[in-house]
This record gives C-alpha cells, structure tokens and sequence, in this order.
C-alpha cells in the first residue's frame, strides 16, 4: 500500500532516517521506496534518481550544520569563537554520524537552499576568524586549514579511528590551541 502523503520533503526525511540507522552507504532508492510502502518507481515523482536523492539530503544536513555553527559562534569572538565553533562541529558529527559525510559535498548549484546553506557555513567560520583580524584571501586560506583540521579529526572520531586509550576530547582541546596559536601569528606568515 501507498504512503499517504508521500513528498518531496517525506521522501529527504525517509532517506536520513535510513543513514541515521545504517550510515549514507546504506541509501538506496529501493531501501526508501520499501519504508515508504511504495514501488520505487513512484519515488521518480519527487527525486530523478539517487544522486539527486543525496544531494537533497545532503542539502538538508549542511542546512543543519550551518545552523549549528553559526548559533554557537553568535556573540563570541577571537578564540571563544573559534572553540565553540569546534566543538559544535564535532558536537553535530558525533550525533550524527551518518549524516555527517553528507554535509562535506560541494552543494547542487541549481538548489539555492543548498548554497545558502553551504554559504552560512562558510560565513560562520569567516565570523569567527574576523576575531583573528583574518580578511579577503586569507581568510580563506585560514577557512580551509580550519575546515580540514576539524574535518580530519572529526572523521577518525566517528569511524572510531583514535585506539590509543588517552582521552579523545583532551586531543581535540589541544588542536584547537594548535589552531589558535597558529591563527594569532597568521598575519605574520601571510605578510
């Protein structure tokens, strides 16, 4: 029997509920069309196929993150921003882990909720390096560094990647004092 209701928006949501329990390799378009009751060519209605599936969900997640990042960082500055910046980026990974690889993909230039998620993101992590008087290009160059620490260490933390018994957050504390060390004598180097 058919799924009362059946959506474009119910369709996103069937799809993170399967990478909650099984993780993104999990999402197929026959997995959803089996927990929305429906033949998966019905689910043609509201997605062209499962790489739009993805996108769809992914720009959901970033949505997500972006807001995550952006409340921890609102009224903060220098390195209070850039700490609550982090631990709320490890904070959504580790509750969702599933959910979190999606949140990395360059986002659907034809979906502008996307790119306004990806553009908050990116602005979230821009405001908090403004405390580090990081503008223009470098503040770029600093987004990216700080995007592929957090992104590096978050990634090991959710598959389970750090094994040695040494508690895993006192590590995370002290990349975040790496990054602000190396934040605060940016402007040296940049000269």
């Amino acid at each position: 029997m058919a799924r009362a209701g059946l959506s474009t928006a119910s369709v996103v949501n069937v799809a993170v509920e399967l990478i909650d329990e099984n993780g993104a390799a999990a999402l197929t378009l026959a997995a959803v069309a089996n927990r929305t009751g429906v033949a998966a060519p019905s689910l043609y209605k509201h997605v062209r196929n499962l790489e739009a599936l993805q996108q769809k969900v992914s720009a959901r997640v970033t949505a997500e993150l972006s807001h995550a990042l952006s409340n921890a960082i609102a009224g903060r500055s220098g390195e209070d921003a850039l700490r609550f910046l982090a631990h709320a980026y490890r904070d959504y990974a580790l509750a969702h882990p599933g959910r979190y690889p999606l949140t990395q993909g360059v986002p659907d230039a034809e979906d502008p909720g996307h790119l306004a998620a990806a553009e908050q993101a990116v602005e979230a992590v821009f405001a908090a390096l403004r405390g580090y008087g990081l503008h223009g290009d470098e503040a770029i160059h600093a987004t990216r560094v700080v995007r592929s620490a957090l992104h590096g260490f978050v990634s090991l933390d959710v598959e389970g990647g750090f094994g040695l018994p040494q508690d895993v957050g006192r590590s995370f504390e002290r990349l975040l004092f790496a990054l602000h060390v190396s934040l605060s004598g940016w402007q040296e180097v940049a000269r």
